[in-house]
């Protein structure tokens, strides 16, 4: 069978998926797993944990360049637009001070510099880890925003199952299993969205 499969639209992979209990047991596990060459979907935990990234060989983010982006948009925002206003557009005597008063123009200048970064790092943020109201992702387990740490390992055409199933659990994870599961996400609630897509899918059978 196929590792992945399309459900009336909705691109469909295989997963292997196991729960670890023990932040001591999850660390070496991932590195097992990674050495045996076996691609590590993600892993998800209730909570922040310290230097798992690094395990799973994750580049840092890019989000800090991304608001030194938004950051010089929202300074060369701020004195364009008041240096076309005050020197160009509508020209007026402050006290006789120069039409080009750089000085005076810096904390609106701070200002837009700050909102810019902050309000686009926050919506890329949410951009890429796909928050947002109504967009909806399917889950592994709901005890991994609770009480456990489950690790996903995404299936190919040559990944052997049993084989996958018996190495985890060889790793201490409890509760293997192999799960189809949608990897993008959708708009809408999920006691609607996810009912009717179980209906499709057992209809696909």
């Amino acid at each position: 069978m196929s590792a992945s499969r399309r459900i009336w639209g909705m691109s469909v992979k295989k997963f292997v998926t196991g729960n670890f209990y023990d932040e001591a047991v999850l660390f070496p596990a991932v590195k097992k797993v990674r050495r045996a060459g076996y691609k590590i979907h993600e892993i998800f935990t209730p909570f922040p944990i310290h230097g798992l990234d690094k395990a799973m060989g994750l580049r840092d983010t890019s989000l800090h360049t991304a608001g030194f982006i938004y950051a010089i948009t929202g300074t060369c925002t701020a004195l364009g637009f008041i240096t076309w206003a005050l020197t160009v557009d509508w020209q007026l005597n402050f006290g006789g001070k120069p039409f080009f008063a750089l000085p005076a123009w810096i904390p609106i200048t701070f200002e837009l510099t700050v909102l810019f970064s902050s309000i686009g790092m926050v919506l890329t943020f949410c951009y890429l880890c796909q928050m947002a109201p109504f967009v909806k992702k399917d889950h592994f387990n709901l005890r991994s925003s609770d009480d456990t740490f489950v690790m996903a390992l995404e299936c190919t055409d040559k990944t052997n199952e049993a084989d996958t199933v018996n190495f985890l659990q060889s790793l201490g994870a409890s509760e293997v299993q192999v799960q189809y599961k949608e990897t993008g996400w959708w708009l809408g609630s999920y006691d609607k969205d996810r009912k009717r897509f179980e209906r499709r899918e057992a209809a696909a059978h």
